[in-house]
């Protein structure tokens, strides 16, 4: 872009740039491809932990691992991955419902194969916007079960939210689809490949 003198330009003196050319430095070549490298593996390191979230949550309530599912209670068992944490809703518009839901098989099930999904699209880099649209409309739900908005209960007692709207089932939903615009299952994982197949190739929104 060419530079042009102010007519009413001041006399004095003037620190003289160096004009910009056509030509990039010899360094920016390679400092681009390093930072284009790191980002890559920065959002590959962030889908697999997100992944790994997924499926540990999925395996804990399937099989009762003893950590938020106790052992002996878990789906295999008998128990009921949606009934605890839906009966305990005590919030929001839609607290009713969510106690019509708890522990019903279809709840069950769709709850399940979602988590089993979204963890295993994410470590494999394959189906992000499926995973991330199924998973955003999890989180979505899981919010207005928490309900951060209220100050209190349905019963009068504190809620003790911390922020009455972004927490972290808005942060996994923007996470995930981030992963996915960033197509983060081309590093450390079976994107490209995914992409090549036929299907996905006439149905882009697989990728």
């Amino acid at each position: 872009m060419a530079v042009h003198d102010h007519p009413h330009r001041r006399p004095g003196w003037h620190v003289p740039f160096p004009r910009r050319t056509g030509t990039a430095p010899a360094s920016a070549g390679p400092t681009t491809a390093a930072a284009t490298a790191t980002t890559a593996h920065v959002f590959a390191g962030l889908r697999l932990l997100t992944g790994f979230v997924f499926l540990w949550a999925f395996l804990d309530k399937a099989f009762g691992l003893g950590y938020a599912t106790p052992s002996g209670k878990g789906w295999i068992d008998g128990g009921s991955p949606t009934k605890g944490f839906l009966s305990g809703v005590a919030a929001g518009p839609m607290e009713s419902t969510f106690h019509d839901w708890a522990g019903a098989p279809w709840a069950d099930w769709l709850f399940m194969l979602g988590l089993l999904g979204i963890g295993l699209a994410l470590i494999a880099g394959i189906g992000l916007w499926p995973a991330a649209f199924a998973g955003t409309a999890m989180m979505a739900l899981m919010w207005v079960a928490e309900w951060p908005p209220a100050r209190h209960l349905s019963d009068g007692t504190p809620s003790m939210s911390t922020n009455p709207f972004a927490d972290y089932h808005l942060i996994y939903a923007v996470v995930l689809v981030a992963l996915a615009a960033a197509g983060a299952g081309a590093t450390w994982g079976l994107g490209r490949a995914w992409t090549r197949l036929p299907l996905v190739g006439r149905y882009p929104w697989l990728r």
